[in-house]
């Protein structure tokens, strides 16, 4: 039988991609939270019920009602949604111990790539010779800043350099902020028009200049690996995944 999925959002912009992706991939479409092809409200909990997988990109402030759901349904989930916080981060990984939790900042191919080579650069280019930048550009409705692919790119290279993130953040720098840190990691947000998304990896040192650029040009990218996504959850024993593991890259 084909694998049974939701979408949370339907309405959405990627909600309305993720509707003709899933069909095409040979999946079945259960319909969605909010208002579903048919013009029935549902909620996220009858969503989970008669289906397999959810694909949830909806806001960030419903992240931890909805992890309490998913686990609740014991269902798998497949969660795109961008600015979440520590709090909402924790609750998705306490759902992941009862399911399967495929949780990824972008589900790009092309992008994750660029995150793995952004880790093995951030090992391999040491901090103190080498100032990291990163810059993203997204549409002008974008809500969230920095851009949760940026700040995974940004989590990437603390990996490769054996730090945390939070410690060495910098983030919209504004009047006299004194010389740049040592070890900083820094983050430039630009927003207009409808770019659909542009990331920018920068290493500066006094010699060299190395940059690793992802643009999107449309948003179906996202949609489809998200389905690729969901449909390889079947079978999955509970754990908190990423897109890396979708795409076999971590081992």
């Amino acid at each position: 039988m084909a694998l049974r999925i939701g979408i949370a959002g339907i309405t959405g912009r990627m909600g309305r991609l993720l509707a003709e992706e899933v069909p095409a991939a040979g999946a079945t479409l259960t319909g969605g939270s909010g208002r579903t092809l048919g013009g029935n409200i549902m909620t996220l909990a009858d969503l989970a019920a008669c289906s397999d997988v959810v694909i949830d990109f909806t806001n960030a402030a419903t992240a931890q009602d909805s992890a309490a759901v998913m686990a609740a349904a014991g269902k798998a989930w497949v969660l795109g949604s961008s600015g979440l916080s520590n709090a909402d981060e924790a609750a998705v990984a306490a759902a992941a111990t009862r399911i399967p939790v495929v949780y990824a900042s972008n589900f790009s191919a092309g992008v994750n790539l660029v995150l793995a080579l952004a880790e093995r650069m951030g090992a391999a280019l040491p901090a103190d010779g080498y100032d990291a930048e990163i810059v993203e550009m997204h549409h002008r409705q974008k809500v969230d800043s920095p851009s949760g692919t940026a700040i995974g790119m940004g989590r990437a290279v603390a990996k490769g350099r054996g730090v945390n993130l939070d410690d060495v953040m910098e983030s919209g720098r504004h009047g006299h902020t004194g010389a740049r840190k040592t070890g900083a990691i820094g983050f430039a947000a630009l927003r207009g028009g409808q770019v659909v998304g542009e990331h920018t990896l920068i290493f500066a040192a006094g010699t060299e200049h190395i940059a690793l650029t992802h643009r999107a040009f449309d948003r179906r990218t996202f949609a489809s690996g998200a389905v690729r996504a969901a449909l390889w959850t079947e079978g999955r024993a509970p754990g908190l995944y990423s897109m890396m593991d979708v795409l076999g890259m971590n081992g």
